[in-house]
């Protein structure tokens, strides 16, 4: 096993133990606007779903029942503007980082190999092209890489951390220079529903790729938008020729999402209304961090879209870290995503309102 944990970083989230200990400490208690780990109700027509489906003893199909496809293939079509979506292009999956940490394994990826990612970016990005030997590199700009070698690349937008969003335009160039030089994209867009102040666009809409969804694979998920990151339910949707050998791997894997999760899939995906509601929950507390950050002394770059706020007091982010936790919130460092992070800190949305109430108190 060491050979392959000796690949791998340190677990970055074990860094916060001590700042989350001091916290904690604070006398009305710790704000953790650290991990951006859903905290409001799963929506109950979700929950009735799971309930209903609760009596499911036999093996559930790594592909999903025909009411999910049907259900992913109804929603890229609806919500990203995706056309011609068959079953063949759609793929379940059990949770979107477990996807991010194995698709280079999948891809048969190995030494000589590279994998692209954002310079400030998730860390599993990383994780995925070292679990597989393979090479891996950060760009500013994707299109100034070296083909030579390149397998994957990875695009997020809207970002985590910074929540910057790539323009139509952007993604148009960035779709052609990869296809140009045979060059699978991934396009992780979990928080493509979250867009504040920009529009996010998804790789699959016919004005990015030309109505021609090769050599494109989009990774999207549940967790954010519905609140269900405790039932670990997300989807692939994408060129056929990458997610049926796709599929047979994870066919022989067992990686299959189970049974009553695909059934609240289907319900999630099939009501707009809860997205709405919850959308309305992140902003309100998007406005109160914001404006109490900023009075505190931070600027916030980037930030229109998405779960955080990418903000900096232009000091060491473990300052900045350190600070938070005397008042008793907790915050992830910029470094956890890239030395380029190394003076900003990321607070998430996700916290309950009186939690963010008190956040804001104590910045003010």
């Amino acid at each position: 096993m060491s050979a392959v944990t000796d690949r791998l970083p340190t677990f970055p989230w074990d860094k916060l133990a001590p700042y989350r200990a001091t916290a904690a400490a604070h006398p009305d208690g710790i704000v953790d606007l650290s991990v951006g780990t859903p905290v409001d109700p799963v929506p109950e027509l979700v929950q009735k779903a799971l309930i209903d489906a609760a009596d499911s003893p036999g093996y559930p199909t790594v592909w999903g029942t025909p009411a999910l496809r049907d259900a992913i293939t109804g929603w890229a079509e609806r919500r990203l503007g995706a056309r011609g979506v068959t079953h063949r292009h759609v793929l379940p999956i059990v949770g979107s980082k477990e996807l991010v940490a194995w698709l280079p394994t999948q891809l048969g990826l190995g030494p000589g190999d590279r994998v692209a990612f954002p310079r400030q970016a998730y860390p599993t990005y990383e994780v995925g092209a070292r679990l597989a030997r393979a090479d891996h590199i950060a760009y500013d700009d994707p299109t100034e890489l070296d083909p030579a070698d390149l397998k994957l690349l990875w695009l997020n937008s809207p970002s985590n951390p910074t929540g910057k969003v790539l323009s139509q335009a952007e993604l148009t160039r960035i779709v052609a220079w990869a296809r140009e030089h045979g060059v699978l994209v991934a396009s992780d867009e979990c928080y493509l529903e979250l867009g504040w102040e920009a529009d996010p666009v998804s790789v699959l809409h016919p004005d990015v790729n030309g109505g021609s969804h090769d050599g494109l694979v989009a990774v999207h998920s549940l967790s954010k938008r519905s609140n269900l990151a405790g039932y670990r339910a997300a989807f692939l949707v994408g060129d056929p020729a990458v997610l049926g050998p796709l599929l047979e791997i994870r066919k022989h894997g067992g990686m299959m999402t189970s049974a009553p999760t695909q059934a609240a899939v289907v319900a999630a995906l099939g009501d707009d209304e809860h997205v709405r509601v919850q959308r309305e929950r992140y902003a309100v507390r998007r406005t109160a961090l914001r404006e109490a950050l900023l009075g505190h002394g931070f600027r916030i770059e980037h930030s229109e879209a998405g779960l955080y706020l990418w903000a900096t007091r232009d000091e060491s982010c473990w300052d900045t870290v350190a600070h938070l936790a005397e008042l008793g919130i907790l915050v992830a460092p910029g470094d956890f995503y890239g030395p380029a992070g190394a003076r900003f800190v990321r607070v998430a949305l996700t916290a309950t309102d009186p939690r963010v109430a008190s956040a804001v108190q104590r910045l003010t």
